[in-house]
């Protein structure tokens, strides 16, 4: 039998962090400004460790590499997906991702950024930065170099339990007071468009005005098709909330019980509330898992929101 896959996050402090991974998830945060929680991650700039006894002190890269029968043997250098808690005490850059094409070509090999967006929690007035209101390349550049912002940055409202996917060439920025479960391509390249002229050790972060107004797509995707509503989906069963080229991601609210086949290369599973039992092991919400390919029947047990995800 193939053993269910616990990871040890890494931990990311930022300018815009706070402390939630700590009050709300249990966490132990390197500081009061921890803005991420890289749940299940083999990136380069945060490999998680395996908590599993019989893979001790391999990171989830290597166990990618030596234990390519966990992961379906599916083709590629590096494991898919990226999976992140962001706690944004303070407004993220205004910022943008490229598609892989352009990120191969100008990032040295990396692959490019799709990613979605589960909303844990929110102020009741949130909105996200997401989109912008340039109708042609030629004006989104002269707002950016203008720095037109009240006019360039499109706000879309927001809940908890809302759901946005944010395709590469998409503006995009999370805002202060938002917890949320990102969901990723395995790649850690950003362009920021605008920092709203914040200094780090007395110094602006750098902006990559250039590339961003390379990759934005013009015009915006509508303000009706960005966010998707799953308060009341059905409880008790997985809940597709996106299928695209990169990821699958869904949503389940459990209370009481479920069995299902794991018939996927692997599963990412977080809690994001409650605790409960898989296969009879205990899990409780921050607990991030993967479950491997031809595990078989998974039982869940308990009160508890899970996000999950594959390819």
């Amino acid at each position: 039998m193939k053993p269910i896959i616990f990871l040890h996050p890494v931990f990311k402090q930022m300018i815009w962090g706070g402390n939630r991974l700590a009050t709300d998830f249990g966490y132990d945060i390197p500081g009061d400004n921890t803005g991420e929680c890289w749940g299940i991650s083999a990136h380069p700039n945060g490999d998680d460790s395996i908590a599993n006894d019989c893979y001790a002190g391999m990171t989830l890269s290597q166990l990618w590499d030596e234990h390519p029968e966990l992961f379906g043997n599916i083709e590629g250098d590096r494991f898919p997906l990226l999976i992140k808690i962001i706690d944004a005490k303070d407004n993220l850059s205004i910022q943008v991702h490229p598609y892989d094409e352009y990120a191969a070509k100008n990032e040295n090999g990396s692959l490019g950024k799709t990613e979605c967006w589960y909303i844990i929690d929110c102020p009741d007035d949130a909105k996200l930065v997401v989109g912008h209101n340039a109708k042609t390349h030629e004006e989104l550049s002269d707002m950016i170099h203008d720095g037109r912002w009240d006019e360039f940055i499109r706000y879309v409202p927001i809940k908890k339990g809302d759901f946005i996917q944010i395709d590469p060439g998409t503006v995009h920025a999370i805002t202060s007071g938002c917890m949320i479960l990102e969901t990723q391509q395995n790649s850690d390249i950003t362009y920021r468009v605008y920092d709203y002229d914040r200094l780090t050790n007395g110094k602006p972060r750098e902006l990559h005005v250039d590339k961003s107004i390379d990759v934005i797509m013009v015009p915006a995707k509508s303000t009706e098709d960005s966010v998707m509503d799953t308060n009341n989906l059905p409880q008790n069963k997985w809940n597709k909330l996106i299928e695209c080229e990169y990821y699958k991601v869904y949503k389940l609210v459990l209370d009481g019980e479920l069995e299902f086949e794991q018939s996927h290369p692997f599963l990412n599973m977080s809690v994001l509330d409650g605790e409960g039992t898989v296969n009879g092991q205990r899990i409780k919400k921050g607990d991030h898992f993967i479950i491997p390919a031809g595990f078989g029947n998974v039982k869940l047990e308990g009160a508890m929101e899970v996000i999950a995800s594959c390819v």
